[in-house]
Protein backbone atom coordinates (compact mmCIF):
# COMPACT_ATOMS: atom_id res chain seq x y z
CA UNK A 1 0.00 0.00 0.00
CA UNK A 2 3.01 2.22 0.39
CA UNK A 3 3.95 1.93 -2.90
CA UNK A 4 3.24 5.05 -5.40
CA UNK A 5 0.41 5.35 -7.37
CA UNK A 6 0.94 4.06 -11.11
CA UNK A 7 -0.02 5.42 -14.19
CA UNK A 8 -2.16 2.34 -16.34
CA UNK A 9 -2.72 2.60 -19.94
CA UNK A 10 -5.97 0.95 -22.02
CA UNK A 11 -7.02 0.68 -25.89
CA UNK A 12 -10.97 0.80 -26.03
CA UNK A 13 -11.56 -2.59 -27.89
CA UNK A 14 -15.51 -3.15 -27.61
CA UNK A 15 -15.91 -6.13 -29.55
CA UNK A 16 -20.52 -5.31 -29.36
CA UNK A 17 -22.85 -7.14 -30.84
CA UNK A 18 -26.28 -4.79 -32.42
CA UNK A 19 -28.44 -6.66 -33.87
CA UNK A 20 -26.91 -8.12 -37.02
CA UNK A 21 -23.67 -6.02 -36.84
CA UNK A 22 -20.56 -5.79 -34.93
CA UNK A 23 -18.74 -2.60 -33.46
CA UNK A 24 -14.99 -3.39 -33.39
CA UNK A 25 -13.90 -0.69 -31.68
CA UNK A 26 -9.61 -2.20 -32.97
CA UNK A 27 -10.92 -1.46 -36.41
CA UNK A 28 -12.46 1.49 -35.95
CA UNK A 29 -9.69 3.74 -34.35
CA UNK A 30 -7.44 1.74 -36.63
CA UNK A 31 -5.12 0.43 -33.64
CA UNK A 32 -5.92 -3.29 -35.52
CA UNK A 33 -3.58 -2.36 -38.57
CA UNK A 34 -1.08 0.10 -36.00
CA UNK A 35 1.50 -2.41 -34.25
CA UNK A 36 3.94 0.68 -33.61
CA UNK A 37 1.11 2.52 -31.73
CA UNK A 38 2.76 0.06 -28.93
CA UNK A 39 6.10 2.01 -29.08
CA UNK A 40 4.14 4.95 -28.69
CA UNK A 41 2.39 4.00 -25.53
CA UNK A 42 5.99 2.96 -24.15
CA UNK A 43 6.97 5.84 -24.96
CA UNK A 44 4.57 7.28 -22.25
CA UNK A 45 6.25 5.36 -19.65
CA UNK A 46 3.13 3.30 -19.56
CA UNK A 47 4.50 -0.04 -17.62
CA UNK A 48 1.19 -1.62 -17.62
CA UNK A 49 -1.12 -2.08 -20.44
CA UNK A 50 -5.15 -3.34 -20.63
CA UNK A 51 -4.95 -5.04 -23.86
CA UNK A 52 -6.83 -7.30 -26.02
CA UNK A 53 -6.79 -11.02 -26.44
CA UNK A 54 -10.42 -11.15 -27.48
CA UNK A 55 -11.76 -14.39 -27.87
CA UNK A 56 -14.03 -13.18 -30.75
CA UNK A 57 -11.15 -12.29 -33.25
CA UNK A 58 -9.15 -15.27 -32.64
CA UNK A 59 -12.12 -18.02 -32.92
CA UNK A 60 -14.11 -17.13 -35.25
CA UNK A 61 -14.73 -20.56 -35.76
CA UNK A 62 -15.24 -23.12 -33.61
CA UNK A 63 -12.49 -25.18 -32.18
CA UNK A 64 -9.87 -23.09 -35.17
CA UNK A 65 -7.97 -20.32 -33.68
CA UNK A 66 -6.08 -17.41 -34.98
CA UNK A 67 -3.11 -16.51 -32.99
CA UNK A 68 -1.48 -14.15 -35.48
CA UNK A 69 -2.43 -10.70 -34.37
CA UNK A 70 -2.47 -11.70 -31.17
CA UNK A 71 0.91 -13.23 -31.58
CA UNK A 72 2.40 -10.44 -33.11
CA UNK A 73 0.94 -7.76 -30.26
CA UNK A 74 2.01 -10.00 -27.08
CA UNK A 75 5.56 -10.37 -28.61
CA UNK A 76 5.87 -6.46 -29.09
CA UNK A 77 4.87 -5.84 -25.66
CA UNK A 78 7.25 -7.91 -23.80
CA UNK A 79 9.91 -6.60 -26.14
CA UNK A 80 8.89 -3.52 -24.78
CA UNK A 81 8.99 -4.08 -20.91
CA UNK A 82 5.39 -3.51 -20.86
CA UNK A 83 3.03 -5.84 -18.91
CA UNK A 84 -0.34 -6.83 -20.04
CA UNK A 85 -4.23 -7.59 -18.46
CA UNK A 86 -5.41 -9.58 -20.95
CA UNK A 87 -8.88 -8.84 -21.66
CA UNK A 88 -10.85 -11.74 -23.21
CA UNK A 89 -14.04 -10.08 -23.82
CA UNK A 90 -14.91 -6.59 -24.01
CA UNK A 91 -18.80 -6.08 -23.82
CA UNK A 92 -19.01 -9.13 -26.38
CA UNK A 93 -21.47 -11.64 -26.28
CA UNK A 94 -18.79 -14.25 -27.80
CA UNK A 95 -17.51 -15.33 -31.03
CA UNK A 96 -20.62 -15.25 -33.36
CA UNK A 97 -21.44 -19.05 -33.07
CA UNK A 98 -22.17 -18.91 -29.45
CA UNK A 99 -24.14 -16.04 -26.71
CA UNK A 100 -23.81 -15.51 -23.31
CA UNK A 101 -27.06 -16.86 -22.74
CA UNK A 102 -25.78 -20.43 -24.13
CA UNK A 103 -26.07 -23.09 -21.11
CA UNK A 104 -22.57 -23.92 -22.28
CA UNK A 105 -20.99 -20.45 -22.33
CA UNK A 106 -19.07 -20.59 -18.96
CA UNK A 107 -17.38 -23.45 -20.14
CA UNK A 108 -16.79 -22.42 -23.72
CA UNK A 109 -14.72 -19.35 -22.41
CA UNK A 110 -13.13 -21.29 -19.57
CA UNK A 111 -11.95 -23.70 -22.28
CA UNK A 112 -10.38 -20.41 -24.27
CA UNK A 113 -8.76 -18.85 -21.34
CA UNK A 114 -6.94 -22.04 -20.60
CA UNK A 115 -5.72 -21.96 -24.48
CA UNK A 116 -4.48 -18.49 -23.70
CA UNK A 117 -2.86 -19.13 -20.36
CA UNK A 118 -0.96 -22.37 -21.86
CA UNK A 119 0.48 -20.32 -25.48
CA UNK A 120 1.11 -17.54 -23.10
CA UNK A 121 2.32 -18.72 -19.88
CA UNK A 122 4.29 -15.28 -18.72
CA UNK A 123 0.68 -13.47 -18.60
CA UNK A 124 -0.39 -12.87 -14.89
CA UNK A 125 -2.62 -10.49 -14.82
CA UNK A 126 -6.29 -10.87 -16.61
CA UNK A 127 -9.92 -9.78 -17.19
CA UNK A 128 -11.72 -12.31 -18.58
CA UNK A 129 -15.29 -10.48 -19.00
CA UNK A 130 -15.07 -6.51 -19.38
CA UNK A 131 -18.08 -4.64 -17.13
CA UNK A 132 -20.11 -7.66 -16.68
CA UNK A 133 -23.01 -6.19 -14.87
CA UNK A 134 -22.36 -2.83 -17.46
CA UNK A 135 -22.49 -5.26 -20.11
CA UNK A 136 -25.77 -7.03 -18.64
CA UNK A 137 -27.46 -3.94 -18.04
CA UNK A 138 -26.84 -2.19 -21.36
CA UNK A 139 -28.15 -6.01 -23.20
CA UNK A 140 -30.39 -7.03 -21.27
CA UNK A 141 -32.22 -4.16 -19.12
CA UNK A 142 -31.84 -1.30 -21.98
CA UNK A 143 -31.76 -3.39 -25.11
CA UNK A 144 -29.36 -1.25 -26.99
CA UNK A 145 -26.81 -4.57 -27.49
CA UNK A 146 -27.30 -8.20 -28.03
CA UNK A 147 -29.26 -9.89 -26.97
CA UNK A 148 -31.51 -7.02 -26.79
CA UNK A 149 -32.93 -8.00 -23.56
CA UNK A 150 -35.60 -5.03 -21.91
CA UNK A 151 -36.16 -6.63 -18.34
CA UNK A 152 -34.33 -7.26 -15.23
CA UNK A 153 -34.48 -10.75 -15.29
CA UNK A 154 -32.85 -11.15 -18.76
CA UNK A 155 -29.90 -8.85 -17.46
CA UNK A 156 -29.72 -10.92 -13.90
CA UNK A 157 -29.03 -13.67 -16.71
CA UNK A 158 -26.76 -12.21 -18.05
CA UNK A 159 -25.16 -11.01 -15.13
CA UNK A 160 -24.77 -14.82 -13.73
CA UNK A 161 -24.07 -16.09 -16.86
CA UNK A 162 -20.54 -13.85 -17.00
CA UNK A 163 -20.01 -13.87 -13.53
CA UNK A 164 -19.55 -18.33 -14.14
CA UNK A 165 -17.44 -17.50 -17.03
CA UNK A 166 -15.18 -15.83 -15.58
CA UNK A 167 -15.08 -17.92 -12.30
CA UNK A 168 -14.62 -20.90 -14.65
CA UNK A 169 -11.86 -18.67 -16.87
CA UNK A 170 -9.57 -18.30 -14.00
CA UNK A 171 -9.97 -21.67 -12.49
CA UNK A 172 -8.54 -22.73 -16.49
CA UNK A 173 -5.91 -20.64 -16.30
CA UNK A 174 -4.61 -21.25 -13.20
CA UNK A 175 -3.80 -24.83 -13.92
CA UNK A 176 -1.01 -23.49 -16.45
CA UNK A 177 0.16 -19.98 -14.55
CA UNK A 178 -1.04 -20.70 -10.60
CA UNK A 179 0.40 -17.19 -10.15
CA UNK A 180 -2.36 -15.57 -12.65
CA UNK A 181 -4.48 -12.68 -11.00
CA UNK A 182 -7.69 -11.66 -11.84
CA UNK A 183 -8.40 -7.77 -12.38
CA UNK A 184 -12.38 -7.70 -12.48
CA UNK A 185 -13.30 -4.27 -14.01
CA UNK A 186 -16.61 -2.70 -12.78
CA UNK A 187 -18.38 0.87 -12.74
CA UNK A 188 -20.46 1.00 -9.68
CA UNK A 189 -21.48 4.28 -10.42
CA UNK A 190 -23.94 5.53 -7.35
CA UNK A 191 -27.37 6.38 -8.07
CA UNK A 192 -29.17 9.55 -6.55
CA UNK A 193 -32.86 10.63 -6.65
CA UNK A 194 -35.48 12.71 -5.70
CA UNK A 195 -37.29 11.90 -2.79
CA UNK A 196 -40.09 9.90 -4.91
CA UNK A 197 -37.89 7.34 -6.53
CA UNK A 198 -35.39 7.35 -3.21
CA UNK A 199 -37.08 3.77 -3.95
CA UNK A 200 -35.32 2.94 -7.09
CA UNK A 201 -31.90 4.28 -6.40
CA UNK A 202 -31.77 1.97 -3.40
CA UNK A 203 -32.65 -1.24 -5.59
CA UNK A 204 -30.21 0.17 -8.37
CA UNK A 205 -27.35 0.56 -5.55
CA UNK A 206 -28.07 -2.83 -4.76
CA UNK A 207 -28.04 -4.13 -8.18
CA UNK A 208 -24.49 -2.41 -9.42
CA UNK A 209 -22.65 -4.29 -6.49
CA UNK A 210 -23.99 -7.68 -7.87
CA UNK A 211 -20.94 -9.20 -10.31
CA UNK A 212 -18.52 -8.36 -7.74
CA UNK A 213 -20.52 -10.46 -4.45
CA UNK A 214 -21.04 -13.07 -6.94
CA UNK A 215 -17.26 -13.71 -7.36
CA UNK A 216 -16.40 -12.87 -4.21
CA UNK A 217 -19.15 -15.33 -2.61
CA UNK A 218 -21.35 -13.15 -1.20
CA UNK A 219 -24.88 -13.67 -2.61
CA UNK A 220 -26.45 -16.30 -0.24
CA UNK A 221 -29.89 -16.62 0.98
CA UNK A 222 -29.80 -13.29 2.82
CA UNK A 223 -28.08 -11.20 0.08
CA UNK A 224 -31.47 -8.26 -1.19
CA UNK A 225 -30.77 -10.25 -4.84
CA UNK A 226 -30.93 -13.72 -4.54
CA UNK A 227 -34.51 -14.04 -4.31
CA UNK A 228 -34.59 -12.12 -7.58
CA UNK A 229 -32.03 -14.27 -9.18
CA UNK A 230 -34.26 -17.66 -8.60
CA UNK A 231 -37.32 -15.58 -9.61
CA UNK A 232 -35.42 -14.32 -12.80
CA UNK A 233 -34.63 -18.10 -13.44
CA UNK A 234 -31.34 -18.63 -12.07
CA UNK A 235 -30.71 -21.91 -11.52
CA UNK A 236 -29.97 -21.78 -7.28
CA UNK A 237 -26.54 -24.78 -8.15
CA UNK A 238 -25.25 -21.88 -10.15
CA UNK A 239 -25.21 -19.82 -7.39
CA UNK A 240 -24.21 -22.39 -5.09
CA UNK A 241 -21.20 -23.17 -6.64
CA UNK A 242 -19.67 -19.69 -7.00
CA UNK A 243 -20.86 -19.63 -2.72
CA UNK A 244 -18.74 -23.10 -2.42
CA UNK A 245 -15.44 -21.66 -4.82
CA UNK A 246 -15.35 -18.08 -4.66
CA UNK A 247 -13.29 -16.08 -7.61
CA UNK A 248 -12.31 -12.70 -5.57
CA UNK A 249 -10.56 -10.48 -7.70
CA UNK A 250 -7.39 -9.72 -6.90
CA UNK A 251 -7.87 -6.18 -8.44
CA UNK A 252 -10.78 -4.74 -8.55
CA UNK A 253 -10.83 -2.15 -11.35
CA UNK A 254 -13.37 0.75 -11.24
CA UNK A 255 -14.04 2.34 -14.43
CA UNK A 256 -15.50 5.86 -14.16
CA UNK A 257 -16.72 8.36 -16.18
CA UNK A 258 -18.34 11.89 -16.00
CA UNK A 259 -22.03 10.18 -16.42
CA UNK A 260 -21.53 7.11 -13.93
CA UNK A 261 -23.04 8.63 -11.34
CA UNK A 262 -26.97 8.92 -12.08
CA UNK A 263 -29.75 11.26 -10.59
CA UNK A 264 -33.36 10.04 -11.02
CA UNK A 265 -35.67 12.82 -11.19
CA UNK A 266 -39.30 12.44 -11.81
CA UNK A 267 -39.98 16.07 -12.32
CA UNK A 268 -39.55 15.50 -16.13
CA UNK A 269 -40.62 18.99 -17.23
CA UNK A 270 -36.89 20.33 -16.01
CA UNK A 271 -35.50 17.97 -18.10
CA UNK A 272 -36.72 18.92 -22.01
CA UNK A 273 -34.35 17.29 -23.75
CA UNK A 274 -33.79 14.15 -21.58
CA UNK A 275 -35.71 10.47 -22.62
CA UNK A 276 -38.03 9.70 -20.23
CA UNK A 277 -38.04 6.35 -18.56
CA UNK A 278 -39.96 5.03 -15.74
CA UNK A 279 -39.87 1.53 -13.81
CA UNK A 280 -43.60 0.06 -14.42
CA UNK A 281 -44.72 2.54 -11.49
CA UNK A 282 -43.02 6.11 -12.12
CA UNK A 283 -42.10 8.06 -15.03
CA UNK A 284 -38.58 9.79 -14.85
CA UNK A 285 -35.66 11.11 -16.70
CA UNK A 286 -32.26 9.33 -15.49
CA UNK A 287 -29.52 11.94 -16.18
CA UNK A 288 -25.55 12.18 -15.43
CA UNK A 289 -25.78 13.21 -11.49
CA UNK A 290 -23.06 16.03 -12.07
CA UNK A 291 -25.47 17.79 -14.14
CA UNK A 292 -27.99 17.70 -11.34
CA UNK A 293 -28.33 20.02 -8.02
CA UNK A 294 -29.71 16.52 -6.25
CA UNK A 295 -26.26 15.00 -6.59
CA UNK A 296 -24.43 15.60 -3.54
CA UNK A 297 -21.86 12.50 -3.20
CA UNK A 298 -20.65 12.25 -6.85
CA UNK A 299 -16.90 12.12 -7.61
CA UNK A 300 -14.22 9.74 -8.03
CA UNK A 301 -13.21 9.62 -4.89
CA UNK A 302 -16.60 8.35 -2.57
CA UNK A 303 -17.00 5.85 -5.45
CA UNK A 304 -13.43 4.07 -4.39
CA UNK A 305 -14.50 4.79 -0.69
CA UNK A 306 -17.36 2.97 -1.00
CA UNK A 307 -15.67 0.05 -2.80
CA UNK A 308 -12.59 -0.34 -0.33
CA UNK A 309 -15.61 -0.35 2.85
CA UNK A 310 -17.57 -2.90 1.14
CA UNK A 311 -14.42 -5.32 0.27
CA UNK A 312 -11.12 -4.20 1.62
CA UNK A 313 -9.09 -5.75 -1.98
CA UNK A 314 -6.64 -4.09 -3.71
CA UNK A 315 -8.39 -1.32 -6.65
CA UNK A 316 -6.92 0.31 -9.58
CA UNK A 317 -8.87 2.90 -11.38
CA UNK A 318 -8.71 1.07 -14.67
CA UNK A 319 -11.09 3.53 -17.27
CA UNK A 320 -10.88 7.11 -17.13
CA UNK A 321 -11.35 9.35 -20.26
CA UNK A 322 -13.94 12.45 -21.00
CA UNK A 323 -14.98 12.46 -24.53
CA UNK A 324 -14.75 16.49 -24.75
CA UNK A 325 -12.39 19.09 -25.82
CA UNK A 326 -8.57 18.83 -25.15
CA UNK A 327 -8.74 21.20 -21.49
CA UNK A 328 -11.28 18.95 -20.37
CA UNK A 329 -9.87 16.05 -20.90
CA UNK A 330 -7.01 16.35 -19.16
CA UNK A 331 -8.85 18.23 -16.29
CA UNK A 332 -10.25 15.01 -15.73
CA UNK A 333 -7.16 12.72 -16.09
CA UNK A 334 -5.64 15.31 -13.33
CA UNK A 335 -8.15 15.57 -10.72
CA UNK A 336 -9.07 11.14 -11.30
CA UNK A 337 -5.54 11.20 -10.28
CA UNK A 338 -5.71 13.08 -7.40
CA UNK A 339 -8.58 11.78 -6.17
CA UNK A 340 -7.01 8.27 -6.51
CA UNK A 341 -4.07 9.48 -4.22
CA UNK A 342 -6.28 11.53 -1.46
CA UNK A 343 -8.15 7.93 -1.55
CA UNK A 344 -4.70 6.11 -0.62
CA UNK A 345 -3.60 8.69 1.79
CA UNK A 346 -6.76 7.68 3.53
CA UNK A 347 -6.11 4.36 3.95
CA UNK A 348 -7.26 2.77 0.72
CA UNK A 349 -5.18 -0.06 -0.85
CA UNK A 350 -5.12 1.72 -4.26
CA UNK A 351 -2.67 1.02 -7.12
CA UNK A 352 -3.27 2.59 -10.16
CA UNK A 353 -5.16 4.92 -12.98
CA UNK A 354 -6.16 3.86 -16.10
CA UNK A 355 -5.55 6.76 -18.93
CA UNK A 356 -8.36 4.81 -20.93
CA UNK A 357 -8.66 4.87 -24.87
CA UNK A 358 -5.04 6.07 -25.50
CA UNK A 359 -6.02 6.19 -29.26
CA UNK A 360 -9.36 7.19 -28.43
CA UNK A 361 -13.13 5.81 -28.98
CA UNK A 362 -15.88 5.92 -32.16
CA UNK A 363 -19.56 6.55 -31.34
CA UNK A 364 -19.68 6.13 -28.05
CA UNK A 365 -21.62 9.16 -27.72
CA UNK A 366 -24.34 6.72 -28.41
CA UNK A 367 -23.34 3.87 -26.52
CA UNK A 368 -22.19 2.79 -30.13
CA UNK A 369 -25.74 2.17 -31.53
CA UNK A 370 -25.24 5.67 -34.02
CA UNK A 371 -23.03 4.82 -36.61
CA UNK A 372 -21.85 8.50 -37.14
CA UNK A 373 -18.25 8.26 -36.75
CA UNK A 374 -18.49 10.32 -33.48
CA UNK A 375 -14.47 10.47 -32.49
CA UNK A 376 -13.29 11.44 -29.25
CA UNK A 377 -9.40 11.25 -29.32
CA UNK A 378 -7.48 10.06 -26.14
CA UNK A 379 -3.36 10.55 -25.36
CA UNK A 380 -3.14 10.17 -29.44
CA UNK A 381 -5.49 11.76 -31.77
CA UNK A 382 -5.65 9.06 -35.02
CA UNK A 383 -7.47 11.38 -37.20
CA UNK A 384 -4.11 12.02 -38.74
CA UNK A 385 -2.16 8.82 -40.90
CA UNK A 386 -0.07 9.23 -38.48
CA UNK A 387 -1.62 9.29 -34.52
CA UNK A 388 -0.55 13.05 -33.26
CA UNK A 389 0.25 12.97 -29.59
CA UNK A 390 -2.42 15.28 -27.68
CA UNK A 391 -1.81 17.32 -24.19
CA UNK A 392 -2.87 14.44 -22.69
CA UNK A 393 -0.09 12.50 -23.94
CA UNK A 394 2.37 14.86 -22.06
CA UNK A 395 0.24 14.65 -18.82
CA UNK A 396 -0.14 10.62 -19.24
CA UNK A 397 4.11 11.24 -19.38
CA UNK A 398 4.16 13.30 -16.72
CA UNK A 399 2.37 11.09 -14.36
CA UNK A 400 4.20 8.04 -15.20
CA UNK A 401 7.71 9.45 -14.56
CA UNK A 402 6.84 12.18 -11.80
CA UNK A 403 3.80 11.88 -10.29
CA UNK A 404 2.50 14.98 -11.57
CA UNK A 405 1.48 17.19 -14.50
CA UNK A 406 1.89 20.89 -15.29
CA UNK A 407 -0.08 22.86 -17.86
CA UNK A 408 -1.85 26.18 -18.35
CA UNK A 409 -5.18 24.17 -18.81
CA UNK A 410 -5.17 23.02 -15.28
CA UNK A 411 -4.79 26.40 -13.25
CA UNK A 412 -8.77 26.26 -13.37
CA UNK A 413 -11.12 23.44 -12.74
CA UNK A 414 -13.11 21.16 -15.19
CA UNK A 415 -17.09 22.52 -15.26
CA UNK A 416 -18.47 19.36 -13.43
CA UNK A 417 -16.31 21.43 -10.37
CA UNK A 418 -17.66 24.91 -8.83
CA UNK A 419 -15.48 27.70 -9.70
CA UNK A 420 -15.62 30.71 -7.38
CA UNK A 421 -14.68 34.42 -9.32
CA UNK A 422 -11.58 34.72 -7.35
CA UNK A 423 -10.45 31.37 -8.99
CA UNK A 424 -11.14 32.80 -12.72
CA UNK A 425 -7.02 33.53 -12.63
CA UNK A 426 -4.38 31.23 -14.05
CA UNK A 427 -1.56 31.41 -17.08
CA UNK A 428 -3.32 34.11 -19.57
CA UNK A 429 -3.93 32.68 -23.33
CA UNK A 430 -2.98 36.32 -25.41
CA UNK A 431 -5.91 36.82 -28.34
CA UNK A 432 -4.31 39.91 -30.40
CA UNK A 433 -6.72 42.24 -32.51
CA UNK A 434 -10.18 42.12 -33.04
CA UNK A 435 -13.48 40.60 -35.71
CA UNK A 436 -15.48 37.79 -35.92
CA UNK A 437 -12.65 34.81 -35.44
CA UNK A 438 -11.27 36.78 -32.33
CA UNK A 439 -14.57 37.17 -30.71
CA UNK A 440 -15.72 33.22 -31.89
CA UNK A 441 -12.39 32.23 -29.79
CA UNK A 442 -12.68 34.69 -26.85
CA UNK A 443 -16.67 32.97 -26.08
CA UNK A 444 -14.99 29.45 -26.89
CA UNK A 445 -11.91 30.15 -24.22
CA UNK A 446 -14.95 31.57 -21.68
CA UNK A 447 -16.86 28.08 -21.86
CA UNK A 448 -13.73 26.24 -21.69
CA UNK A 449 -12.44 28.30 -18.69
CA UNK A 450 -9.42 29.12 -20.27
CA UNK A 451 -8.15 32.84 -18.76
CA UNK A 452 -7.41 35.34 -21.70
CA UNK A 453 -6.27 38.64 -22.33
CA UNK A 454 -6.40 40.65 -24.74
CA UNK A 455 -3.03 42.43 -26.33
CA UNK A 456 -1.68 44.82 -28.73
CA UNK A 457 0.82 43.25 -31.31
CA UNK A 458 3.91 45.32 -30.35
CA UNK A 459 3.43 43.91 -26.97
CA UNK A 460 3.01 39.65 -27.86
CA UNK A 461 6.35 39.20 -26.96
CA UNK A 462 6.94 41.39 -23.73
CA UNK A 463 3.78 39.69 -22.32
CA UNK A 464 4.95 36.06 -23.48
CA UNK A 465 8.39 36.39 -22.05
CA UNK A 466 7.08 37.97 -18.44
CA UNK A 467 4.04 37.88 -17.63
CA UNK A 468 3.13 34.05 -17.63
CA UNK A 469 1.39 34.09 -21.13
CA UNK A 470 1.57 30.64 -22.52
CA UNK A 471 0.57 31.35 -26.03
CA UNK A 472 -0.62 34.13 -28.47
CA UNK A 473 -3.50 34.12 -31.29
CA UNK A 474 -3.74 36.44 -33.73
CA UNK A 475 -5.77 36.35 -37.04
CA UNK A 476 -3.68 37.33 -40.26
CA UNK A 477 -5.18 40.49 -41.44
CA UNK A 478 -5.52 39.43 -45.05
CA UNK A 479 -9.28 41.10 -45.64
CA UNK A 480 -11.45 37.83 -45.28
CA UNK A 481 -14.77 38.16 -43.99
CA UNK A 482 -14.83 41.90 -44.83
CA UNK A 483 -17.96 43.38 -47.03
CA UNK A 484 -16.94 43.10 -50.47
CA UNK A 485 -13.74 41.17 -50.16
CA UNK A 486 -12.74 38.34 -51.58
CA UNK A 487 -13.69 34.42 -50.21
CA UNK A 488 -9.84 34.33 -48.76
CA UNK A 489 -9.19 31.67 -45.85
CA UNK A 490 -8.89 32.89 -42.22
CA UNK A 491 -5.41 32.12 -41.65
CA UNK A 492 -4.75 32.01 -37.27
CA UNK A 493 -1.28 31.98 -36.45
CA UNK A 494 -0.09 31.24 -32.79
CA UNK A 495 2.72 31.95 -30.91
CA UNK A 496 4.34 30.20 -28.22
CA UNK A 497 7.04 31.16 -26.29
CA UNK A 498 10.05 29.15 -27.20
CA UNK A 499 9.44 30.56 -30.42
CA UNK A 500 7.60 27.94 -32.50
CA UNK A 501 4.40 28.62 -34.40
CA UNK A 502 1.47 26.99 -35.11
CA UNK A 503 -0.65 28.34 -38.55
CA UNK A 504 -4.55 26.99 -39.20
CA UNK A 505 -5.99 28.46 -42.20
CA UNK A 506 -9.87 27.53 -42.78
CA UNK A 507 -12.66 28.39 -45.17
CA UNK A 508 -14.65 31.48 -44.32
CA UNK A 509 -17.85 29.22 -44.71
CA UNK A 510 -17.35 26.87 -41.89
CA UNK A 511 -18.70 27.97 -38.20
CA UNK A 512 -16.18 29.94 -36.07
CA UNK A 513 -17.31 28.50 -33.27
CA UNK A 514 -16.20 24.96 -34.42
CA UNK A 515 -13.02 26.14 -36.46
CA UNK A 516 -12.02 28.30 -32.77
CA UNK A 517 -12.68 25.15 -30.84
CA UNK A 518 -10.26 22.84 -32.99
CA UNK A 519 -8.08 25.25 -33.36
CA UNK A 520 -8.21 25.68 -29.09
CA UNK A 521 -7.21 21.88 -28.85
CA UNK A 522 -3.95 22.13 -31.51
CA UNK A 523 -3.03 24.92 -29.17
CA UNK A 524 -3.19 23.47 -25.86
CA UNK A 525 -1.92 20.57 -27.47
CA UNK A 526 0.89 22.73 -28.37
CA UNK A 527 0.93 21.64 -31.74
CA UNK A 528 3.88 23.37 -33.88
CA UNK A 529 3.16 23.76 -37.99
CA UNK A 530 0.85 24.42 -40.80
CA UNK A 531 -2.04 23.07 -41.30
CA UNK A 532 -5.37 23.69 -43.00
CA UNK A 533 -9.26 22.40 -41.36
CA UNK A 534 -10.36 19.64 -43.53
CA UNK A 535 -13.96 19.26 -41.84
CA UNK A 536 -15.85 20.40 -38.84
CA UNK A 537 -19.05 19.35 -37.13
CA UNK A 538 -20.69 20.20 -33.81
CA UNK A 539 -19.06 18.58 -30.74
CA UNK A 540 -15.47 19.29 -31.10
CA UNK A 541 -15.55 17.18 -34.66
CA UNK A 542 -13.05 18.39 -36.83
CA UNK A 543 -10.28 16.88 -39.41
CA UNK A 544 -7.00 18.91 -40.22
CA UNK A 545 -4.08 18.31 -42.50
CA UNK A 546 -0.83 19.86 -43.72
CA UNK A 547 -0.93 23.05 -45.50
CA UNK A 548 1.04 23.07 -49.12
CA UNK A 549 3.90 24.66 -49.31
CA UNK A 550 2.59 27.36 -51.84
CA UNK A 551 -0.56 28.70 -49.03
CA UNK A 552 2.66 28.62 -46.74
CA UNK A 553 3.59 32.54 -45.79
CA UNK A 554 7.35 32.58 -46.28
CA UNK A 555 9.19 30.60 -43.76
CA UNK A 556 7.35 30.98 -40.61
CA UNK A 557 6.17 27.57 -40.26
CA UNK A 558 7.21 24.09 -41.04
CA UNK A 559 4.61 20.95 -41.27
CA UNK A 560 5.08 18.89 -38.84
CA UNK A 561 2.90 16.64 -36.45
CA UNK A 562 4.49 16.72 -33.03
CA UNK A 563 3.32 18.45 -29.91
CA UNK A 564 5.69 19.99 -27.30
CA UNK A 565 3.95 21.75 -24.25
CA UNK A 566 5.78 22.32 -21.26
Amino acid sequence: MNDPLEIWGGVECSHVRIHEAVRNQLHETGHLNRIDDLELIAGLGIGTLRYPVLWEMVERTAGSCDWSWIDARLLRIDELGMRPIAGLMHHGSGPAWTQILDPDFPEMLARYAGRVAQRYPWIELYTPINEPLTTARISGLYGLWYPHGTDEATCLQLTVAQCRAIALAMKAIRQYVPSARLVQTEDIGRVFATQRLAYQADHENERRWLALDLLAGRVDGEHAFYRPLLKAGIDDEHLSALMAEPCAPDIIGLDYYLTSDRMLDDQIDRHPDEKVGGNGIDLYVDTAAVRSDGGDGTGLKPRIDELWNRYHLPIAVTELHNGSTRDEQLRWLVDGWKAAQAAKDSGADVRAVTAWSLFGAVDWNSMLVGQDGYYESGAFDTRASIPRPTALAHGIAGLAKHGSVDHPVLDRHGWWRAERISDNGGRPLLLVGFGRMISAIEQCCTLRRLTVCTARPDKVQLLLAKHGAWAAIQIEDNGAGRAGAPALPIRMLCRFPDGGDLLLQSDTARSPVEVANALLDLVIDGQRGAFEVLQTGPGNQYEFGPLSEEAQPGQQVHTEVTANVA
